[in-house]
């Protein structure tokens, strides 16, 4: 997601799963062949892995370029962005505007393919604008297979390209689960995983089973909802992976944090830049709304140190252990 998948969020969200897939916010070709500027677009922690590097671009050769230097760079799989609705994006043919043009998004596929040996996937919305019929859909991923991706990640709502912001073009639509599901029954050998409006881990695991007479699905992709409540992914390993590890409680995935925060602010950075991805981990909890507020109002300043986490988290457990004095069970 732009401007909130960057590496510090990854590096936090990998504290909290071993094993879920992260992807990268999107990287435009343009800013990796012209920034100048490799370390700040690709650099990332080696612990965040698995972990793949979401390209936004239409030209095939600049596309394949990247994926080279994606995984040059330690990424796990690289994937083109055909599902970004925004007007700063269609103007440079980056996007959701792709759909309309799978003969260009295949050539990108297949260049790609032909420069790396890690998987090269496609994440694209089910439709455009007016296109409202399911083989539309289909033939743009018979487009996709045939160039040898190696998985589709679908969001089960059609973009309007004009008259609706990002934000309503991920409300407004509706969704059409059961098209996703279509997909995988034409094509059984091709990963395809779904995304939009799953918000709880009740409605993805549902997409894991047989769905209106359609066969399951390979994957779930969440986002913002385990962006605004990142612990929402202490479940995965166990739920998706069958992994019977302890799940780390919050304070521990704080703690886990303190070192890299330590070690990015004696590099010279910034406390918010970190900070401002933990927000929502004691959300729902008592406490979890100090947290936000003080880390809100003090890690952007001046000076802001290690010291601020520390304080909020205290202030947390102060919270939690008034309610357990009062009779609460948390």
């Amino acid at each position: 997601m732009l401007d909130w998948t960057d590496k510090h969020c990854r590096y936090f969200h990998r504290q909290i799963s071993q094993k879920a897939w992260l992807y990268s916010e999107m990287v435009t070709t343009g800013a990796l062949i012209h920034g100048n500027n490799l370390p700040r677009f690709l650099g990332h922690d080696p612990a965040d892995s698995p972990v793949a590097l979401q390209l936004g671009g239409s030209d095939a050769q600049e596309l394949a370029h990247c994926a080279a230097l994606a995984e040059e760079w330690g990424y796990n799989e690289v994937n083109l962005n055909v599902g970004c609705p925004s007007d700063r994006v269609q103007n440079n043919m980056i996007g959701a505007c792709l759909f309309a043009h799978p003969q260009i998004v295949a050539e990108a596929v297949a260049s790609m393919k032909a420069k790396v040996s890690i998987p090269v996937t496609v994440k694209t919305r089910i439709g455009i604008d007016e296109q409202e019929d399911f083989d539309t859909l289909s033939e743009f991923i018979e487009k996709l297979v045939e160039a040898g991706v190696n998985g589709v990640i679908l969001h089960a709502r059609k973009a309007w390209l004009q008259g609706l912001s990002p934000k309503e073009n991920r409300e407004i639509p509706p969704l059409k689960y059961e098209w996703v599901h279509h997909i995988k029954q034409r094509y059984p050998n091709l990963d395809i995983a779904i995304n939009g409006g799953i918000k709880t881990h009740l409605q993805a695991l549902k997409h894991y089973a047989d769905f209106q007479g359609f066969p399951a699905l390979d994957g779930v992709m969440l986002g913002r909802a385990v962006y605004e409540q990142p612990y929402m992914l202490a479940e995965v390993d166990k739920l998706y992976y069958q992994q019977d590890t302890e799940m780390l409680s919050r304070e521990t995935i704080v703690a886990k944090m303190l070192p890299y925060i330590d070690n990015h602010l004696s590099d010279g950075g910034k406390l918010i830049q970190i900070t401002r991805h933990m927000l929502g981990l004691f959300h729902g909890l008592p406490g979890g709304r100090i947290w936000r507020r003080h880390l809100s109002e003090n890690a952007f300043q001046a000076g802001a140190g290690i010291n601020v986490v520390e304080d909020a988290l205290k202030m947390v457990e102060n919270e939690i252990q008034r309610m357990r004095d009062r009779g609460y069970s948390l």
